[in-house]
């Protein structure tokens, strides 16, 4: 049984979506039935490769060693096959990368918050889908439903503004990728999850609002209650100069998550993959 809301520490109230929130939890079915295999690939920060079947959507890709004033502790994995669709959660410059989605293509279709289409297409990309709070695309038999976050949407230093997402592809399996967020009431309305990918930091030594950290991540699962978690947005991006200094929080969140996990949602399974690893579905679950 899921905790009452009043239980949780400082719940961030979401906009009031109406109607969305049954829209969203009918949903919960998968949207083909099919034997077919899935995989995830955590590609480093929030970037991951959903496979769901052999439909391929890749989640905020940043696919170079440098972005704004951030920079990767390794070359970011790159997608080893070719992918059907991008998944946008908010227009931040970890998260939207312009050079990185031109390696990709300018006609793979990118799903993004409404709002942030205008400055797609003035970038040159031709298949921009703009999406709200509990729409739905389907892209090669895998349904993609938009999900709330709750976090900033303008993009620094002089905008635009567009909403947050997060995002459910359904297939094989349900899985959740909740861009940036913090916890919002609407979390317990999303599930049944098969896996859910959490962000568990962020790319500097302290996080600011809108944003998860071990403990909260932990909290979220008991609203979610997915079968597995994936922690990711942490350990691949820090600011310039300051590697050194941060190798605790580049690689200590993930773990911390786990444990906490561990006591606060103890049927979920946490798999912590570093970048370039990933997880595969079979008859058995989910496995490395």
């Amino acid at each position: 049984m899921r905790p009452p809301h009043a239980s949780l520490p400082a719940l961030v109230p979401a906009p009031d979506r109406g109607a969305l929130l049954p829209a969203i939890a009918q949903s919960a079915q998968p949207a083909i039935d099919s034997d077919g295999q899935a995989a995830i690939h955590f590609l480093g920060h929030a970037t991951t490769l959903v496979d769901m079947a052999g439909v391929r959507l890749l989640t905020d890709p940043v696919l170079r060693e440098r972005v704004a004033h951030l920079r990767h502790r390794a070359l970011p994995a790159h997608p080893a096959h070719p992918v059907d669709a991008v998944l946008i959660s908010h227009l931040h410059q970890d998260h939207l990368d312009r050079r990185s989605l031109e390696r990709l293509g300018h006609s793979l279709p990118l799903l993004v918050p409404r709002g942030a289409g205008a400055l797609l297409e003035r970038w040159g990309f031709r298949d921009v889908r703009e999406m709200a709070v509990g729409e739905r695309v389907t892209i090669g038999g895998v349904r993609v439903l938009a999900t709330p976050a709750s976090h900033s949407g303008f993009r620094p230093p002089f905008g635009p503004r567009a909403e947050c997402l997060g995002f459910i592809a359904e297939g094989v399996q349900r899985v959740y990728f909740a861009g940036d967020t913090d916890l919002f009431p609407e979390m317990s309305a999303l599930g049944p999850l098969d896996v859910a990918l959490l962000p568990v930091w962020g790319w500097g030594p302290n996080l600011g609002p809108g944003h998860l950290d071990p403990e909260r991540a932990a909290i979220a699962l008991t609203l979610l209650e997915p079968r597995v978690a994936v922690p990711v947005h942490w350990g691949s991006l820090h600011p310039i100069g300051l590697h050194r200094w941060m190798r605790t929080q580049l690689t200590r969140p993930p773990h911390e998550f786990a444990a906490l996990a561990r006591g606060r949602a103890p049927g979920v399974q946490v798999r912590v993959l570093r970048p370039g690893e990933q997880l595969r579905y079979t008859d058995e679950g989910w496995h490395p």
